[in-house]
């Protein structure tokens, strides 16, 4: 059960055009957004439809394979972990952000 702490699994559509950059030493990192979508039905019958988006970071290797291959709407699988992080904005409040760290991407579709 040890492999099995802090790992998220995420199947979705890629909500936005990568954001790469090109950090010292030729290192990677992209950002994406994934949507996720849920679908069930209420107890009356009403159909709800619910899309979740989530933040996924990368680094190296993946970030290279996201910056070839994947664009706006193109559906992809990631394995990662889950880490949370805060900073200050430019007025000086506090934000948190969750993302995944992935480690992992597999393009699916066309």
């Amino acid at each position: 059960m040890k492999a099995l702490k802090n790992t998220v699994q995420l199947i979705g559509h890629v909500g936005q055009e990568p954001e790469i950059k090109n950090l010292e030493g030729g290192r990677k990192l992209a950002n994406i957004t994934i949507a996720t979508n849920e679908v069930y039905y209420k107890e009356n019958g009403d159909k709800v439809e619910n899309t979740e988006w989530h933040r996924v970071v990368a680094w190296g290797k993946t970030a290279e394979i996201i910056e070839k291959y994947v664009i706006k709407g193109k559906e992809i699988a990631i394995e990662g972990k889950l880490t949370h992080r805060s900073y200050e904005d430019k007025n000086g409040d506090k934000r948190f952000i969750t993302e995944v760290v992935a480690n992992d991407v597999l393009l699916l579709g066309k």
